[in-house]
């Protein structure tokens, strides 16, 4: 079965089997796949099954949809392709491979007209456009209880990690801490949690499995760590 890998910046955010017809992907939580960014429209792209290809549409986007480095429309994907929706990655594995053939241009749209090459100064608007007009809340973590590199983490990236990984904001200690537990995403609305990699995630001693808005004094405990989430005025 193929299935996607879905990534921010590094970091691996979950793996999604595409065991449907058609998989939708975008910013509104009515999508199959939901990334929470501005750069991402509310529908912004789609994987359907045709026969024995798998078939990626942009529906329209505001910032468009590129497979290895080139802007589609439409296209087949292969195993190995890396698909760029916002400043979020989707790695591609499948048992069907590129051909030698068409190795040489990486992807194809609808016609040789509909595919360019994304260039520098595309892919700086497309970064922008994810961090410009950020939400008025700004705030952050205490540490309760755990050991980390610091007593206090503000948060205030649009996608903040607490893992082992390099590049965490909540940077976890210890042999066996996890490379990835969780994603804090600030928004205009607030900040949210959600849990990743398969870990156990609590916020006011309930077990969360999906995303969980944050309020002021919430107490979040993962991987062995409690932090205290606070807002600042």
């Amino acid at each position: 079965m193929a299935k996607i890998l879905l990534k921010y910046k590094e970091a691996a955010v979950k793996e999604i089997p595409l065991d449907k017809e058609s998989t939708t992907i975008g910013r509104k939580p009515d999508n199959d796949i939901v990334i929470d960014n501005q750069a991402v429209s509310g529908h912004h792209a789609s994987i359907t099954v045709e026969g024995d290809k798998l078939m990626l549409e942009d529906l329209g986007s505001l910032n468009g949809t590129f497979v290895n480095g080139q802007k589609i429309s439409k296209t087949e994907l292969f195993n190995g392709d890396v698909v760029l929706i916002g400043v979020h990655t989707l790695n591609v594995t499948s048992e069907k491979n590129r051909s030698q053939e068409t190795k040489g241009f990486a992807v194809r749209g609808r016609s040789m007209d509909e595919t360019m090459v994304i260039a520098p100064d595309d892919q700086k608007k497309i970064v922008a456009a994810a961090d410009k007009n950020l939400p008025e809340p700004l705030g952050g973590f205490m540490v309760v209880e755990g050991s980390t590199e610091k007593k206090e983490y503000e948060l205030k990236e649009r996608v903040s990690s607490i893992g082992k990984e390099d590049g965490s904001a909540v940077k976890l200690k210890g042999l066996f801490a996890p490379k990835l537990a969780a994603l804090v995403n600030r928004r205009k609305e607030g900040y949210f949690i959600t849990p990743a990699g398969g870990k156990e995630l609590k916020v006011n001693g309930k077990t969360i499995d999906r995303r969980c808005d944050l309020k002021d004094g919430d107490l979040v405990e993962v991987a062995n760590l409690k932090l205290q989430f606070y807002l600042k005025e």
